[in-house]
């Protein structure tokens, strides 16, 4: 009843089970066993079947054509190389997609019991929250057009460790363990780089962009980021240059420069800024029309000890970015940047994941001094 008030009549649902089993057999035609393909047909479909929960049982109820045992053994001990399904599954969505960026972000999915893989009580974004959940990291590919995740890695809480009962049940395997969400990041982007995939600007929320290693690793591959960052984040004012200590006469002579005055928050260096140096700036055109907001971007000199220890003659100069409504007597969101310092003119634009990002075409016409 439900598809015939929708308008689905026989015809187009057979031409809809054509389409899809048309890309199912392109996704999995890494399996070698046709038997394992039916099941990943099986599988997708009941993802997309009515219904809220996605296991397996559930999932055949609803089929009707088959056994939930068989997709159990699908989905847990078939022995199919999860790798090439999913490069094929990043290639599609990049041909639909067309990036212009990669957006890293975390997903939280609630969880009743304390059995499944990485399950913990931590705080999820998604949630708002600390909770009994799971949490993954992605990469999602974004533009214009939409936003997909194109490859994530299951995030695994320190408890998890040491808990060999736990990990045998879930059949983790020995070399697997707690990594930081940041490196997960990281290596998300590199097997993407492993698959061809193109090299796109990166963004991400605070969480990430906060932590020092993760720019680090971004720019050691060579990628341009816009991240945000807490506005408790320190950082120098451009024309900031360390310097070696005075000798006291005694012991040896310094011989590591040393900025002479304690590093500032990227809230207080905006402050100074003032409102004369924001600039008004449409984000993003959509369905609600010409959205606009006001926004300032300084150069300054991220600072934290990882980072003094990285560039030990003196750190580089970034883009500090701020969004400033003009209806806030203060700044509401930050991002950290490593587009040259001879930039003189520049935009970059992403749409919102389904979690959230960055704010689209930010763009500024300032150069960095120093």
């Amino acid at each position: 009843m439900q598809q015939r008030r929708e308008g689905w009549s026989p015809r187009r649902l057979a031409a809809c089970r054509q389409r899809l089993e048309g890309f199912t057999e392109d996704v999995f035609c890494s399996l070698a066993r046709r038997d394992q393909r039916t099941r990943g047909l099986a599988y997708v479909r009941g993802l997309l079947s009515w219904g809220k929960r996605k296991s397996c049982e559930p999932m055949a109820a609803r089929l009707g054509d088959v056994h939930a045992q068989a997709l159990h053994h699908f989905l847990q001990a078939s022995p199919w190389d999860w790798g090439p399904v999913r490069r094929r599954l990043a290639e599609l969505a990049g041909e639909v997609l067309d990036p212009e960026a990669w957006i890293i972000d975390d997903t939280g999915f609630p969880k009743d019991g304390d059995c499944s893989a990485g399950v913990a009580r931590q705080y999820s974004g998604t949630l708002g929250k600390v909770a009994n959940c799971q949490v993954g990291v992605s990469v999602s590919a974004a533009s214009e057009h939409g936003s997909c995740p194109v490859d994530w890695r299951l995030f695994l809480p320190e408890c998890w460790d040491h808990d060999q009962q736990r990990r045998r049940a879930a059949h983790i395997p020995n070399e697997v363990g707690h990594r930081p969400k940041w490196q997960l990041a990281l290596a998300l982007l590199d097997e993407l780089a492993g698959w061809g995939m193109p090299r796109l600007p990166v963004s991400s929320d605070a969480g990430y962009g906060a932590v020092p290693g993760f720019r680090l690793g971004l720019e050691a591959r060579g990628l341009v980021y816009v991240v945000g960052v807490p506005q408790t984040a320190s950082a120098y004012p451009a024309h900031a240059h360390p310097g070696l200590p005075v000798w006291s006469g005694q012991g040896r002579r310094p011989v590591r420069r040393r900025y002479a005055d304690r590093p500032t928050t990227v809230r207080e260096l905006v402050l100074a800024g003032g409102q004369q140096a924001c600039v008004d700036l449409i984000w993003r055109r959509g369905s609600r029309g010409m959205q606009r907001s006001r926004f300032v971007a300084l150069p300054v000199r991220p600072a934290g000890k990882v980072l003094t220890d990285a560039y030990p003659d003196g750190l580089p100069l970034r883009w500090l970015l701020a969004e400033w409504p003009t209806d806030q007597a203060k700044p509401t969101r930050y991002w950290l940047s490593n587009l040259p310092p001879s930039t003189r003119s520049w935009s970059w634009s992403a749409s919102p994941s389904s979690a959230g990002a960055s704010r689209g075409t930010i763009a500024t016409r300032r150069t960095p001094s120093g």
